[in-house]
């Protein structure tokens, strides 16, 4: 029971993280300050990153945005807004991950199960060129720190994923789509890849050596994720791809494959929104 309680808190928080990445309100627009609803969502994802197996998730998953002066809850995610110029924000930064019960994973059989997992770090979005109506280019620089969800979290390392986001509205003469596309190379700490892909010599097989990882290079994502809002839902999807060529750890065992995909879609239904309207902008 735990683990799946923990898996669909995770999994709630992924699925909003990943279907609000690359996808911005509109560059200036009156909007209620409020909107809340409800959704679901379907997500197909590796166990990890590097794993050969692929597992589908259906979820609900609620709609909640604030557009509030110095809080904001929306597509880009949750966060709190602690500088914010022009053509430069800093904001708080959230990222998230599945457990995997090791065994039902053929890598991991015999190993101690993945929890639930939850970033949190700072952000600084620097805006690098924009043309309206709603074209921008900005560079996004997440620093991170992951604890597993559990009774007594843990910490287990640090994440930095810096990513350069093209942002589209109206995509293609179609009015209300919005289109994000990005590029993000990451990095981690020796303590986070070993979470995730060291083998600890108690749990070596003949077919699955002792690894230690290390810091660095934590592979490459794309991202592109489109979404439109109705006047009573909203509908959303992404299609990701990571490559972990040249990773610091691509040579553990664990790692069965150096590329793959992920994908999800999502639909909400909104039922309330708030009677003042406030002037908002990216």
């Amino acid at each position: 029971m735990t683990i799946v309680l923990g898996m669909f808190r995770a999994a709630a928080v992924a699925a909003c993280v990943c279907l609000g990445l690359a996808v911005t309100e509109a560059m200036a627009d009156e909007k209620p300050l409020w909107e809340v609803g409800a959704g679901v969502t379907v997500l197909a994802f590796p166990d990890y990153r590097g794993s050969d197996q692929t597992r589908t998730y259906v979820l609900p998953i609620p709609y909640a945005v604030y557009r509030g002066e110095f809080f904001k809850s929306d597509r880009d995610g949750v966060r709190g807004i602690l500088v914010d110029r022009d053509n430069v924000k800093i904001h708080a930064s959230v990222g998230a991950s599945f457990p995997v019960d090791s065994g039902e994973n053929d890598a991991r059989q015999g190993m101690p199960d993945l929890k639930p997992t939850v970033e949190l770090g700072p952000a600084v979005d620097v805006t690098l060129w924009r043309a309206a109506p709603g074209l921008k280019l900005s560079l996004r620089l997440p620093l991170r720190f992951a604890f597993t969800v559990e009774r007594s979290p843990e910490y287990i390392g640090w994440l930095f994923s810096p990513r350069l986001n093209l942002d589209i509205d109206n995509v293609g003469g179609m009015p209300g789509w919005n289109l994000g596309l990005f590029a993000s190379p990451a990095y981690g700490d020796a303590r986070l890849h070993r979470y995730f892909y060291s083998v600890a010599p108690a749990y070596a097989t003949a077919s699955r050596p002792a690894y230690d990882a290390q810091a660095g290079y934590n592979g490459m994502e794309f991202l592109a994720a489109v979404s439109k809002r109705f006047p009573r839902f909203w509908v959303g999807g992404f299609v990701r791809y990571d490559t972990l060529a040249g990773a610091t750890f691509v040579d553990s065992p664990l790692v069965r494959t150096r590329g793959y995909f992920a994908a999800g879609v999502a639909v909400s239904w909104i039922f309330g929104e708030s009677s003042q309207w406030v002037n908002e902008r990216d």
